[in-house]
């Protein structure tokens, strides 16, 4: 028998080690997973209206034909004779210049409907209009569906025409009644829009809020519904398109009553430690009324951008409101703003200067070399992709942003992927100036879907932003970074020559630049 060599403990340790390196190599080859998200986040229906960013509110019924905002109820539907109505126009005009929703009064205050109730005669079909056989609903359903948009509908819980009214049971049946038949007639509904006006004076009765919430979730579970405290989405407390500076997607809602007191700063700012995920909406109209009235004229396209950079560019979605006139068209002089409107966001926001840089992180969670996290995903366009610190960096999570020549830029754009929750709470904008020494540019408070900060224009080829403050470790899924020629304050020599260019491009109103010029941001 040949006796077997004994294995010295130099080998030994050699094989140990190779254990040990392939176990490691097998455990780094696996990528760092997502972080966790902080709640609360938002419902899949809550994330796809706000990505829409804007929606085109359609005001329209006989307050159109009475030169009235609050109709009385008892206008004979006979005066309702919009003879060229055509809701193809009003989806193109929304989906030609950038909005993807379309939301209709389907019944305002004086409980006239747009669509032929079986639970009233006070509707389209008691009106001269299309012999009485019409339906605007039904109009608007398909052309918007043909565009390629979204429907929404409002259905006024206050009805100054209906007997039951201040019946509180028999009218919530009503109600329900009414919103069932517009949540099974016309496909997919995608906003349901809810308030509490009421006039003074006017009938007390409660509103089965909750049972009214539970219906449109269960006919239409991918709509979202707005009210003053959602539950899908908030109001921002007033009427004039400005979010709050800070605007936080979270928000107590139990802490307002829908057409109750309502404390507009709590609205507008929301709550950094709320409970649920109620993120706000701006809604303006266009015109100084919600419905058409011929004495008045569009606000500016250059007003309007201010109102995009105070809402969408505050977490916030814009609800616009261009009402149709009495012959069933948007009116000329509104597609006309509408289209300045776009050419402008266009004109500004298509040219990310973002995107020629060389981007680099104070610290990346995982492996350096996996792009999963990659500072260079804040470049892509998405909530999906993001840049996320390594976890054990605890503060001061920057991004610097290297440029091969200087560029001139005032305008910050910042998203958070929201599906991981709301983060973070302050932040701040570095350049480097000519002497190498770093300067402050702009600072902000929270981000949410997208967070536009302009300020004075400046020049520089090296950024940095800095996250000061966040609930968690931050992640910033878009970073954009842009040049606005025509509404933000300059600081250089070619100012007044810029401005007169675009104005004699866009063939502007000598009234709208004026106006533009005192308007700030």
């Amino acid at each position: 028998m040949i006796k077997k060599k004994p294995i010295t403990q130099f080998l030994k340790t050699i094989i140990i080690l190779l254990l040990f390196k392939l176990s490691t190599t097998s455990q780094s080859s696996h990528p760092k997973p997502p972080p966790l998200p902080i709640l609360p986040i938002p419902k899949s229906r809550q994330i796809s209206w706000q990505i829409a960013e804007m929606a085109l509110f359609l005001h329209f019924g006989t307050n159109t034909f009475t030169d009235s905002e609050w109709g009385t109820g008892h206008v004979d539907p006979s005066i309702f004779n919009p003879k060229l109505l055509n809701a193809t126009q009003w989806v193109t005009v929304a989906k030609d210049f950038g909005f993807k929703r379309v939301v209709l009064t389907a019944k305002h205050h004086d409980g006239f409907c747009l669509w032929p109730s079986k639970y009233t005669d006070y509707s389209v079909k008691s009106s001269p209009w299309r012999n009485g056989v019409g339906d605007i609903v039904a109009e608007l359903a398909e052309a918007a569906r043909n565009g390629g948009l979204e429907l929404g509908l409002y259905l006024s819980p206050w009805d100054r025409h209906e007997h039951c009214y201040g019946e509180t049971l028999e009218y919530n049946e009503y109600y329900m009644g009414q919103m069932t038949e517009l949540l099974t007639r016309y496909g997919e509904i995608k906003y349901v829009f809810l308030d509490g006006a009421k006039g003074d004076g006017e009938k007390d009765m409660e509103y089965f809020f909750d049972d009214w919430f539970s219906l449109v979730h269960q006919l239409q579970p991918g709509a979202s519904i707005f009210s003053d405290v959602g539950p899908d989405t908030r109001w921002v407390g007033n009427e004039n398109g400005v979010a709050g500076s800070t605007c936080w997607s979270l928000f107590n809602r139990s802490a307002i009553k829908i057409g109750g007191y309502s404390d507009a700063r709590y609205s507008a700012e929301g709550d950094a430690f709320g409970h649920d995920w109620v993120p706000a909406e701006c809604d303006v109209s266009i015109r100084t009324g919600w419905f058409w009235h011929a004495s008045e004229k569009p606000k500016s396209a250059m007003t309007l951008l201010d109102l995009y950079y105070k809402s969408v560019g505050r977490n916030c979605p814009l609800l616009l409101n261009v009402p149709p006139n009495s012959s069933g068209l948007i009116s000329d002089e509104d597609i006309h703003v509408l289209k300045e409107f776009s050419e402008l966001r266009n004109s500004i926001f298509s040219h990310n200067l973002a995107k020629s840089a060389l981007l680099s992180a104070s610290s990346t969670r995982g492996d350096p070399n996996d792009s999963q996290f990659s500072p260079n995903n804040v470049i892509e366009e998405g909530l999906y992709t993001y840049w996320a610190p390594d976890q054990g960096q605890q503060s001061d999570w920057t991004l610097y942003l290297e440029f091969q020549q200087v560029i001139t830029f005032n305008v910050l754009e910042l998203q958070e992927p929201i599906q991981m929750g709301q983060r973070i709470i302050k932040f701040h904008l570095d350049m480097l100036d000519e002497n190498g020494t770093w300067q402050h540019v702009v600072n902000g408070t929270t981000v949410g879907y997208r967070r536009l900060l302009p300020f004075p224009t400046v020049k520089s080829h090296l950024l940095r932003l800095v996250i000061d403050k966040s609930k968690a470790f931050p992640l910033i899924s878009h970073l954009g970074i842009y040049m606005d020629s025509y509404s933000v304050p300059r600081h250089v020599s070619d100012d007044t020559h810029t401005k007169s260019k675009f104005i004699n491009n866009l063939v502007f109103r000598r009234t709208a630049y004026n106006q533009s010029q005192s308007a700030s941001i």
